[in-house]
C-alpha cells in the first residue's frame, strides 16, 4: 500500500495498492521533487470517471510503468472534487496545449508546479493515433535530462498563459463603482442565443453528447414569466420532458445520470453525481411551481428521494457520486433484456405484466444499448404509473439491486452537500414535505459540526469522521446560501446568524484587496499555488462567484447588512464585461445580477400560516422571505403581527392581511 491508503478521497484510495509510488498533493511530494530535481507527474481524476479506471488498469497497475515513473518523476494523485483549485489550473494547461480537455488529466510539471506538458488519457502503448504512455514518459524524461532550458522556457510560457486564463485579472472590470449590466437585456440576449442552438425535437442545447444545464432551463422559465414569451417556455419544457422520459433519467430508482451520449437523451453515461440531483431537482421544482404540471413535481420528488436514499453516508452527510461501472462494465447494473424483465416479474408474481412492462419502458429483443436496453418512456408519454406498473417498477428495481452494484464515492463535500440542502429546503417550503425539511436540517448540522474547525475555519472534504482540505470560496458561498434558505424554511433566527457568520468569513478570506470584486478560489491562508485561480465561468457547476453573489445579496436583503449587498454588487460588476460578451457561459452570474439589480423582500409577521402558504405557493426567484423569529434586521422594524409586507426598490406596499391581497401584490412584475 502506498501513501494514498490514508486519504479521505475514495478515488485516491482506489490507487493505494498500485505499484506506482503515489503521493497526495502536498509538501512531502513537492519537497522530494525539489531535492531530487525530478519533474512532477500530476494525475487528476475522480471516482466515477470511467476512463480514469481504464488508464489505471492499463498503466498504473503495470510494474514496468511504475518503474519508469519512479526513475524519472514524482507521481502525485489528485481528486478533482477535493481540489478543484488544482484541477482548474492544470485543466487550463491541458486546454492551452490541446484545445480540449477531460479526465483523466495527465500533467507534467517542474518541481515547483509549473506545467510544461499536459494531456488526458494515454493508452499503455501506441494505439489508434494516441501515443502510448510508456513512450510519453520516456520522451519527457529525456527532455528533462537533455533539453532542460527548452522545458523551462515552455513552463514559463505556459504559466504566463495560465495567469490570464485562471486568475482572469485582464478581463475583470477594475473601476470603482462599475455598473452592473441590466438583467432584462442580458436575459433577452441569452434566450436569443439559446434559441439558435435549441433542439426543437428532443430538447436541450447543442449537439450530442448532451449535458443538462439546469440554469439555462431556469432562465428560460424566468424569461417566460417576465415576458410571456411562449418560445422560451417551450425550450424549457421540451428539455425537461425529454430528459424525464429519456434514459438519462432513472425510471426505477429516480435521479439523473451525468449526461447523455446521444441527441435523444437515451443512452446515459451512467454515473450519478450528487450535484446533478440537487440542481436538476431544483429546475423541476421551479418548472412545477410555474406551470403546475404534476409530472415535474413527480420527477423532482423521485430525484430527491433517490438522493437521500442512495447517497446518504453513514455519518449523515451525502456521498459525492455513484460510479458508472459495475462488475467492470459500464451500465451493467441498470439495463434489461426482455428475458431479464420477465424473470424479475416472475420472481414477484407479476409475469403476466411482462409484455405491458416491456412496452411501457420500450424494452426490445434488439435493444438500444450494446444488445440490452436502457429503460425509457416515449417522448411525450405520461410519467404517472398505474398501481400495477408501480408494482412492476418495484420488482425491476429489486432485481437490479440484486446485481453487482457500482461503487459509491462516500466523501462528503461541503459545497455539494450545501447545494443539496439548499434544494431540499426550497422543495420542503414549496411542498410542505416534512421529510425533506428534516433531511435538510440534519445534513446542515453535519456540515456545521464536522466540517468546521474549532477556529470556525471551514474544511472541504469529510470521509467518516476525518475532515481535510481548506474549504474554497464555493464551499463558503453554498453554506451561506443553504443556511439562508434554512432560515426561510424554518423561521429560526439561528440559521440566519450562521449564514451571517459564514458570509463575513467568505468576504474576509476570498475577497481581493481594494475594489477588485471577484472572489479568489483559495483563501488568504491557503498554501500558494503557481497561479491563484478565480472561479467565474459556469461549468458542470455554477461558478463560485455567481453563487457567492446570489447568496450575499439574498442574505443582505434579509439582514440589512450593506457589506453583503455591496460585496455581491462588486462581484457582478467585476464580471460585467464577461457577461456582456458571453451570457450563456456566465448564466448563473446573469441570474445573480437580477437580484443585485432588485430584490423583493417579504415579511410575514406573527402566526399567519395562510399568508406564508401564499408566498410559498409561487416561484419567486427574485424574493427573500422572513417569518418566525424576528431578528434585528431593518426588515422587521415596525411590522405589526398578523400581516404580510412586500417591499421592492426600498419601498413597501400596504400590509396584506388576507391571502387575496397578498396574492395580488406578488403577481406584480418583479417578484
Amino acid at each position: 500500500m502506498n501513501r494514498l491508503a490514508s486519504e479521505t478521497s475514495p478515488y485516491l484510495r482506489q490507487h493505494a495498492d498500485n505499484p506506482v509510488e503515489w503521493y497526495p498533493w502536498g509538501d512531502e511530494a513537492l519537497e522530494r521533487a525539489r531535492a531530487e530535481d525530478k519533474p512532477l507527474f500530476v494525475s487528476v481524476g475522480y471516482a466515477a470517471c470511467h476512463w480514469c479506471h481504464v488508464m489505471a488498469h492499463e498503466s498504473f497497475e503495470d510494474e514496468a510503468i511504475a518503474r519508469q515513473l519512479a526513475a524519472s518523476f514524482i507521481s502525485i494523485k489528485v481528486d478533482r472534487e477535493e481540489r478543484p483549485d488544482l484541477d482548474a489550473i492544470y485543466m487550463a494547461a491541458v486546454l492551452a496545449q490541446n484545445g480540449s480537455g477531460g479526465w483523466p488529466m495527465s500533467v507534467f510539471c517542474t518541481p515547483d508546479g509549473r506545467p510544461f506538458f499536459a494531456g488526458t488519457y494515454y493508452p499503455r502503448a501506441d494505439r489508434q493515433g494516441y501515443p502510448g504512455f510508456q513512450r510519453v514518459l520516456a520522451a519527457l524524461a529525456d527532455a528533462w535530462a537533455t533539453q532542460r532550458d527548452a522545458v523551462e522556457q515552455q513552463a514559463d510560457e505556459l504559466l504566463s498563459a495560465l495567469r490570464q486564463q485562471v486568475s482572469l485579472d485582464d478581463v475583470l472590470v477594475r473601476a470603482p463603482g462599475a455598473a452592473t449590466p441590466a438583467f432584462d437585456g442580458l436575459l433577452e440576449r441569452l434566450v436569443e442565443q439559446l434559441a439558435a442552438s435549441f433542439d426543437a425535437e428532443w430538447g436541450g442545447f447543442g449537439r450530442a453528447p448532451k449535458f443538462p444545464r439546469p440554469i439555462l432551463i431556469e432562465l428560460c422559465l424566468r424569461h417566460h414569466a417576465r415576458t410571456g414569451d411562449e418560445r422560451s417556455l417551450t425550450m424549457a419544457t421540451r428539455t425537461l420532458d425529454a430528459m424525464a422520459t429519456g434514459g438519462i433519467y432513472d425510471h426505477l430508482a429516480g435521479g439523473f445520470a451525468r449526461y447523455a451520449t446521444d441527441r435523444e437523451w437515451l443512452v446515459p453515461h451512467f454515473e450519478k453525481m450528487l450535484t446533478d440531483q440537487a440542481l436538476l431537482a431544483r429546475a423541476y421544482l421551479h418548472a412545477w411551481q410555474l406551470t403546475g404540471r404534476d409530472a415535474y413535481r413527480q420527477v423532482m420528488a423521485e430525484t430527491l428521494d433517490a438522493m437521500l436514499g442512495d447517497l446518504r453516508a453513514p455519518n449523515g452527510g451525502l456521498c459525492s457520486s455513484i460510479d458508472a461501472d459495475a462488475a467492470g462494465r459500464e451500465g451493467s447494473h441498470a439495463t434489461f433484456t426482455p428475458a431479464e424483465v420477465r424473470e424479475a416479474l416472475r420472481a414477484a408474481g407479476l409475469e403476466e405484466l411482462t409484455d405491458e412492462v416491456c412496452d411501457f419502458y420500450e424494452v426490445s429483443e434488439r435493444g438500444n444499448f450494446e444488445g440490452t436496453n436502457v429503460l425509457r418512456r416515449p417522448l411525450g408519454a405520461a410519467l404517472e404509473r398505474s398501481p400495477a406498473m408501480e408494482e412492476a417498477r418495484r420488482a425491476l428495481l429489486a432485481a437490479r439491486r440484486a446485481r453487482p452494484q457500482p461503487g459509491v464515492d462516500d466523501k462528503v463535500l461541503t459545497e455539494w452537500n450545501a447545494m443539496a440542502v439548499s434544494t431540499l429546503a426550497e422543495a420542503a417550503a414549496a411542498t410542505g414535505e416534512e421529510r425533506w425539511a428534516l433531511a435538510a436540517c440534519d445534513i446542515a448540522e453535519v456540515l456545521f459540526s464536522a466540517l468546521r474547525r474549532s477556529d470556525a475555519r471551514w474544511l472541504r472534504s469529510l470521509q467518516g469522521d476525518d475532515a481535510r482540505h481548506l474549504a474554497l470560496s464555493a464551499d463558503y458561498a453554498w453554506v451561506v446560501d443553504c443556511a439562508t434558505r434554512l432560515g426561510e424554511l424554518t423561521g429560526a433566527a439561528m440559521w440566519t446568524a450562521r449564514a451571517t457568520e459564514t458570509a463575513s468569513a467568505l468576504l474576509g478570506l476570498f475577497a481581493p484587496e481594494g475594489e477588485g470584486g471577484a472572489l479568489w478560489t483559495t483563501g488568504r491562508d491557503a498554501d500558494p499555488l503557481v497561479v491563484r485561480p478565480r472561479d467565474l465561468m459556469d461549468g458542470a457547476l455554477p461558478s463560485a462567484n455567481a453563487v457567492a453573489a446570489l447568496a450575499l445579496v439574498r442574505l443582505g436583503a434579509l439582514t440589512g447588512e450593506r457589506s453583503f449587498t455591496e460585496g455581491a454588487s462588486r462581484i457582478v460588476a467585476a464580471a460585467s464585461a464577461l457577461l456582456e460578451q458571453n451570457p450563456i457561459g456566465f448564466a448563473d452570474m446573469v441570474a445573480a445580477s437580477a437580484l443585485v439589480e432588485a430584490t423583493t423582500e417579504i415579511v410575514v409577521a406573527g402566526e399567519r400560516g395562510d399568508l406564508l402558504e401564499v408566498v410559498r405557493s409561487r416561484w419567486l426567484p427574485g424574493a427573500v422571505v422572513a417569518w418566525g423569529e424576528p431578528t434585528d434586521s431593518p426588515l422587521w422594524e415596525g411590522r405589526e403581527p398578523g400581516a404580510a409586507y412586500v417591499c421592492r426598490h426600498y419601498a413597501c406596499l400596504l400590509p396584506a392581511r388576507d391571502p387575496a391581497t397578498l396574492l395580488g401584490q406578488l403577481a406584480r412584475p418583479g417578484s
